[in-house]
């Protein structure tokens, strides 16, 4: 795990100072609301609803036991008991007080975290697998890259007033865990003859205009990666629209130059500035690279006794096992995958308590590190298989051990109505309702591997476009209603879902996602899962099973 340096250290502190000041002159009257407001968003500050959002940087989603009991701390302290882990790997806070906002961000500078760049025209943060550095179809840990974007691109000189938000992810892995598709720019390493190097995807993005990104190079070298990001980001400046914020994004650049056009300003502008001069330094990438060094393992057999007689000896961690656990690349270990959904919970949600255990989980099991993955769950990467079951106790003690990984009852679903101020309509209940409805895990597993993702407005902060049942919750004529998508996919055959027909109110979700999920066990070929069911089948049999009736 990466750790600060004098530079960062410096850097951090001096901006913390400043937004100190900034919010002491905005709580004197120094300055107004409007002039207070870019300040405030450059350190994560939002003005929700109710009260302040604040949104902490978790770069790459990864950090350790002690970070995790600091978040756990401004949870008790200065919010109401919790936070919300976001699809963007961050946390956020949604009852801050401005007058305790430098407080925060001192305590997060304590434990090296920041707020800086989690929202406002930037290169926001640097999303990747969560699974990185562990998986065993993984080519190799795409963290250090990872860090070095975040340094390349924090208060970047040129592309701090981006026309629009920015958002990156990678992955260093062929199945695709970081939705690198829908993304403003992708990338996903691949290997030749023992070289790393890149695809580069750009113009990926839901919202609005949902698009899967093109790509624009098949194989770039690793020591080049910051020079072609750079050029992309001047192409992106000099024609992104700044006139409309509705088409400011680069997917709408990419879209109406064309992909063809696109790829040749890019390699245009790239020949034009020398890849020498931000070419990756190999020394310096070393060093980065160091702080993700492999861990420690134990030489083990594949063969666990203790964690199969746990198995045996209990069906409720059998059934947990079973989905909640994931291919490690060393024997004798496993990912384990902390669900934050609940039945009945709101997604994403961790308190105080819950996350020191997870952090004393990291500390005792996992080489003292965490992951947030963009589902809203949380990753303990490296668990040996005969502490596995010590840890699901601790975890079901905890209200953390619901075996719905991957099922539909794993949703995801952004803060809507009940916070955020762009919303249109509420996320949560509805997510609440459905948990409900398929709390049954028999019933869960039953259907299978399904995603199911709810947006409280077309901003897609849930990230709807992408679910294999995608909700979006709308307001029409002061009443709340919810479309519904099928076909979504954020994974290697990434895909923009179908929208079916007529929005359903609240009360009618859960029977509508009943009436999809039962159509779907008629028609499933064997071994067949939803999405594959959809892609044969298209919408049509769907459709008319859900609007039969009127």
């Amino acid at each position: 795990m990466y750790r600060y340096d004098e530079f960062d250290h410096k850097f951090v502190a001096e901006r913390t100072a400043q937004f100190r000041d900034q919010a002491a002159r905005r709580l004197s009257g120094e300055i107004t609301e409007e002039e207070f407001r870019p300040l405030r968003l450059m350190n994560g500050l939002y003005l929700q609803l109710h009260a302040y959002m604040l949104r902490v940087a978790i770069p790459y989603g990864t950090l350790s036991g002690k970070q995790m009991r600091q978040l756990a701390y401004i949870a008790d302290k200065y919010d109401r008991g919790y936070g919300h882990f976001t699809t963007r790997q961050n946390i956020q806070y949604n009852w801050i007080k401005l007058e305790d906002t430098a407080d925060i961000l001192q305590a997060l500078a304590d434990v090296e975290m920041h707020a800086i760049q989690t929202s406002g025209n930037c290169i926001r943060n640097v999303t990747t697998d969560h699974w990185a550095g562990a998986a065993a179809d993984e080519l190799a840990d795409p963290r250090p890259i990872g860090e070095l974007i975040r340094q390349w691109s924090s208060l970047h000189p040129e592309f701090s007033f981006l026309p629009r938000k920015f958002k990156i992810a990678i992955t260093g892995a062929p199945h695709d865990r970081a939705a690198v598709k829908v993304h403003d720019i992708g990338l996903r390493m691949h290997k030749k003859n023992d070289e790393k190097g890149w695809e580069v995807m750009v113009g990926g993005g839901q919202g609005r205009t949902p698009m899967i990104a093109v790509t624009v190079r098949d194989f770039l070298p690793e020591k080049e990666v910051i020079s072609y990001l750079e050029a992309i980001m001047r192409v992106y400046n000099l024609y992104g629209r700044r006139d409309n914020k509705y088409k400011a994004r680069i997917k709408i650049l990419v879209h109406e130059l064309g992909a063809e056009k696109f790829k040749s300003e890019v390699e245009a502008e790239y020949a034009r500035h020398p890849a020498q001069s931000t070419a990756v330094d190999a020394a310096e990438l070393a060093r980065i690279e160091k702080y993700f060094a492999v861990p420690a393992f134990e030489k083990l057999s594949r063969f666990a006794p203790g964690f199969e007689e746990a198995k045996r000896s209990n069906p409720e961690f059998a059934s947990w096992a079973k989905n909640n656990l994931a291919a490690h690349a060393v024997a004798g270990y496993a990912i384990v995958n902390v669900s934050l959904k609940p039945e009945a919970g709101i997604p994403g949600d961790a308190t105080g308590d819950q996350m020191r255990v997870l952090a004393h989980l990291a500390e005792t099991y996992s080489f003292d590190e965490l992951r947030v993955s963009h589902s809203q769950n949380i990753v303990l990467a490296h668990v040996k298989l005969d502490d596995v079951f010590a840890v699901w106790q601790a975890l079901k003690a905890s209200d953390m051990a619901a075996a719905n990984y991957g099922l539909i009852g794993d949703i995801i679903a952004c803060p809507g109505l009940d916070y955020c101020a762009l919303a249109t309509a509420r996320s949560i209940p509805v997510a609440q309702a459905i948990s409900r409805k398929f709390a049954n895990l028999t019933t869960q597993e039953h259907y299978g591997p399904v995603k199911l993702n709810i947006s409280g407005c077309i901003n897609a902060c849930g990230h709807h476009h992408v679910g294999h049942i995608g909700i979006l919750g709308l307001d029409k004529k002061g009443e709340e209603f919810y479309q519904i998508t099928l076909g979504g996919s954020s994974s290697e055959n990434a895909s923009i879902g179908t929208i079916l027909g007529p929005g359903f109110a609240a009360h009618e979700v859960p029977d509508a996602i009943e009436t999809i999920l039962n159509t779907y066990v008629k028609l499933r070929g064997p071994g067949e899962e939803f999405l594959s069911t959809y892609r044969r089948l298209g919408p049509a049999p769907f459709k008319e099973a859900l609007y039969a009736a009127a």
